[in-house]
């Protein structure tokens, strides 16, 4: 069984691969435990509300990020990873516990940059004048 999941934040989109098997998740090629810790329990959050829920984690999980930051893309891993987990699981108990602990573990946020108007160099900003 192989279930291929994307999700989204800001500019990054991260694509992950669940298989079954023991229990590796890597990012980037790399196992999830070698990057900083906050980002790293960012990215255990999911796993442990399924280890809570279901018992077992008895699957591999492989995620490719691109695009945008380094923090944007482990948000993006974050959202594929619980949406992943959530496919393989297929249990309405584990949708749940993901909603409740934090809606954007399974709901994109989909805010985005807001365009520059025309004649101004920001979205917001307006050009100064000074009347001497």
């Amino acid at each position: 069984m192989k279930i291929i999941i994307s999700g989204k934040r800001k500019t990054s989109v991260a694509r992950a691969v669940l298989t079954e098997g023991s229990g590796k998740i890597s990012l980037n090629g790399k196992d999830y435990q070698s990057i900083q810790m906050f980002d790293r329990l960012k990215l255990e959050e999911p796993l442990k509300i399924a280890k809570n829920v279901l018992g077992k984690i008895d699957f591999d999980v492989s995620i490719n990020a691109r695009g945008g930051g380094e923090k944007s893309q482990i948000e993006a891993a974050r959202l594929a990873l619980a949406r992943a987990i959530n496919k393989f699981a297929d249990s309405k108990e584990l949708a749940n516990a993901f909603l409740s602990y934090d809606r954007n573990l399974l709901i994109a946020d989909v805010r985005r940059k807001e365009a520059c108007k025309p004649g101004d160099s920001k979205a917001r900003a307006k050009r100064q004048s000074s009347k001497r």
